[in-house]
């Protein structure tokens, strides 16, 4: 029989309550469990007295091969009692293919506009520029006529 140190939910809709059990892993989330050995209510401040763990039982069952699921393990780790391997899923910060294609979209856009905005600039530029050399040119020109 393989033994897994679990939560099971209590407590009434939206006000979630947990039980740490020790329960045979092929029995319900909230059914049939060998014992309770801790308690976790995440409606308290983390400050608090969140989780509270009988730590010798938790112990006795770790040391019986049971296999802590992994906010359980969370809890044992923070108590001391096992070291919890760290996770890495770096796509998960990713956003999704649709949103991945909108911000494609949008640097297209904007890279649009940039090149657009320097292409007016440069035309303002040029066309500054010109009129004041067209009149530098005209000037002595007319000076000459008088």
């Amino acid at each position: 029989m393989a033994v897994k140190l679990r939560l099971a939910r209590g407590g009434s809709k939206k006000r979630p309550f947990y039980s740490i059990v020790a329960a045979d892993e092929r029995s319900p989330r909230d059914g049939r469990f060998i014992e309770k050995i801790g308690t976790y209510n995440p409606m308290l401040p983390k400050e608090g007295e969140r989780v509270v763990l009988d730590k010798a039982r938790a112990e006795h069952w770790l040391k019986h091969g049971a296999q802590p699921t992994d906010r359980v393990a969370r809890f044992l780790d923070a108590e001391g009692l096992m070291k919890r391997a760290e996770r890495s899923n770096p796509k998960k910060g990713e956003p999704g293919k649709k949103a991945q294609e909108r911000l494609a979209e949008a640097k297209a856009k904007e890279e649009e506009a940039a090149a657009a905005a320097a292409a007016a600039a440069e035309e303002a530029k040029a066309a500054a520029e010109a009129p004041a050399e067209e009149a530098a040119a005209e000037a002595p020109a007319e000076e000459k006529a008088e």
